[in-house]
């Protein structure tokens, strides 16, 4: 059964896909630089008070243990947590329509990013199946604005991208259950198991930290 929004017409018009991409790249430059000039910081500074001091006092270490610490984090929510290049397959394979309404059930904190269970709800269609959601720019709060509903590129049973209206923030989305999905996908035609193929939101996603290996 395909997931086609029937709703009624959406308050805007639907965001460039380019521009939501671009708008989500910028954000993450900019969380990334300032994470990295946060590492920087604390490490240059205990190396040049103790240069300037004379000081050799261990509690000068702290801040640069602070600092790599940073810094790796930064690169393992880079490598595990950033889901920009998966949205921009997903955006090139699947327009953006629009859903009336998201239900967000609850959230957990990971060390890549926080991981959201919502509902995309489709208007005249029931058991849209528990979906997990990440920020593709790594953000960790929930947006505003999704109770008046949202944009969406994909096939619920596969995965997508959410895009909060205004094209600020977005979302890649799996489903929380692989497996229990397994029949909806099944019945997928041969169109839309392409188009899903294309999109590479045939597999579990793989390395997954943040939603938990294999989900």
């Amino acid at each position: 059964m395909a997931y086609d929004a029937q709703t009624p017409a959406p308050p805007h018009e639907a965001p460039d896909p380019a521009e939501v991409l671009k708008s989500n790249y910028r954000a993450l430059a900019g969380l990334m630089a300032l994470r990295l000039l946060i590492s920087a910081l604390l490490v240059a500074i205990p190396v040049v008070v103790s240069h300037v001091t004379g000081s050799n006092s261990i509690f000068l270490t702290l801040p640069i243990v602070a600092g790599v610490f940073v810094l790796i984090s930064t690169l393992y929510r880079v490598m595990y947590g950033i889901r920009g290049s998966q949205c921009a397959n997903v955006l090139r394979a699947y327009p953006l329509e629009f859903h009336p309404r998201v239900v967000k059930k609850r959230e957990r904190w990971t060390r890549y990013g926080n991981v959201f269970e919502i509902r995309v709800t489709t208007r005249g269609q029931h058991g849209a199946p528990l979906m997990l959601a990440v920020n593709a720019a790594g953000r960790r709060r929930w947006p505003e604005g999704t109770e008046d509903g949202v944009w969406f590129a994909g096939d619920l049973p596969f995965g997508g991208v959410m895009v909060v209206p205004g094209g600020k923030e977005m979302f890649f989305l799996k489903p929380a259950d692989w497996d229990k999905s397994a029949g909806r996908r099944d019945d997928a035609d041969p169109e839309r198991l392409a188009r899903a193929e294309q999109a590479k939101l045939t597999h579990r996603t793989k390395r997954a930290v943040m939603m938990r290996p294999g989900a």
